[in-house]
């Protein structure tokens, strides 16, 4: 008989397509082992390999960095979690040096002055509209790091693709959702100036404000590490994406990872579905929660059951700023740090 203390892995998802792909990767599903008082989340529960798992889902419509730690903080105080993912979808920032495709996966890494998650809209706007963000979010646990590590050393890579096909072939009507690869020809990448036109797909909109790129000669969606810029507001504007790329270093962008990773020191695990501009749609979507999904499966798999490893972020160092560990459930996966926001929101991007 599973009971909270049972679940070491906690995962968290942002939308409903996300949470079923992770819970489709389950290698084993458990009965709901029953309510905690005070805590109203909705729970998922199984195994991956030898890891005892729970996901939750953010509520219908009520998401963001806010309710993204008000549903962390339940989990947390719940279930004595050794590790903890952010799982779903989110927009690439392809540049130069990153050919970010859609289906790929971003995995949060700190690079440069960030910790792998940047919460891009909070700060204030200086003289000459210059936008200055402050504070500093926490690096993800060393263990995770760690194991991260040791996925980019395997010699024969990581093939997500056989994850995906065993998935939809236990769950076929997961197929019928569009879970499945949608094809190179069904990914565009149009100008970062050139704004979509009408309806809700890009068949009006002008093919020589596409920028080319090479066929890749595989569909095995790649793996890219680096920061994640989070905030409270949805980036569909490609000149306004890469200005934020540029000034933050970020990859990729999403909206509920900012809130938690103060609280519930994570991994976050971005599927690309869209390249955070006028022209996203809803296509890729199930495809991308799913090669997400696939990397969170093949990471658990490379931890040992009991390798609780160092539980505590990798800190990032700031001046007048200090961090201080609260315990969760008996275990170091919380975290407290005196992160300030500031209150002027009218931010320029």
């Amino acid at each position: 008989m599973h009971t909270h203390e049972s679940y070491t892995v906690g995962i968290v998802c942002a939308l409903a397509i996300e949470a079923t792909a992770v819970v489709a990767m389950l290698d084993q599903k458990h009965h709901d082992v029953g309510p905690v008082p005070g805590d109203c989340n909705l729970y998922y529960y199984g195994k991956i390999g030898e890891h005892m798992v729970v996901v939750a889902c953010l509520p219908a419509v009520s998401t963001g960095p806010t309710n993204a730690a008000i549903v962390a903080s339940k989990m947390i105080r719940s279930f004595k979690l050794r590790h903890g993912l952010m799982v779903g979808i989110g927009g690439g920032a392809p540049r130069s040096n990153t050919d970010i495709r859609l289906g790929d996966v971003v995995v949060s890494q700190p690079h440069e002055t960030h910790g792998g998650v940047v919460q891009f809209d909070f700060g204030k706007t200086e003289a000459g509209e210059v936008f200055r963000r402050t504070g500093v979010l926490n690096k993800p646990p060393r263990a995770l790091l760690n194991a991260v590590q040791g996925l980019k050393i395997k010699p024969e890579g990581i093939h997500l693709d056989r994850y995906i096909q065993d998935m939809v072939s236990r769950l076929p009507m997961l197929r019928e959702k569009g879970y499945f690869y949608q094809g190179q020809h069904n990914d565009e990448l149009f100008e970062a100036s050139y704004d979509h036109t009408t309806g809700v797909n890009c068949q009006d909109c002008d093919r020589t404000h596409l920028v080319q790129r090479t066929v890749r000669d595989s569909d095995q969606p790649k793996i890219h590490y680096g920061n994640i810029a989070s905030g409270h507001k949805v980036i569909n504007n490609g000149s306004i994406r890469d200005r934020i790329a540029e000034r933050e270093a970020v990859i990729c962008f999403e909206t509920a990872a900012a809130g938690v990773m103060d609280i519930f020191p994570c991994l976050v695990i971005r599927g690309i579905c869209d390249y955070a501009d006028s022209h996203k749609n809803k296509r890729w979507q199930p495809y991308a929660a799913a090669t997400a999904a696939a990397y969170a499966k093949e990471l658990l798999l490379s931890i040992p059951v009991d390798d609780g490893g160092d539980t505590r972020p990798a800190m990032v160092p700031a001046d007048g700023r200090t961090n201080t560990w609260s315990n969760y459930g008996g275990t170091k996966v919380g975290s407290q740090v005196n992160y300030i926001h500031t209150q002027n929101q009218n931010n320029t991007f």
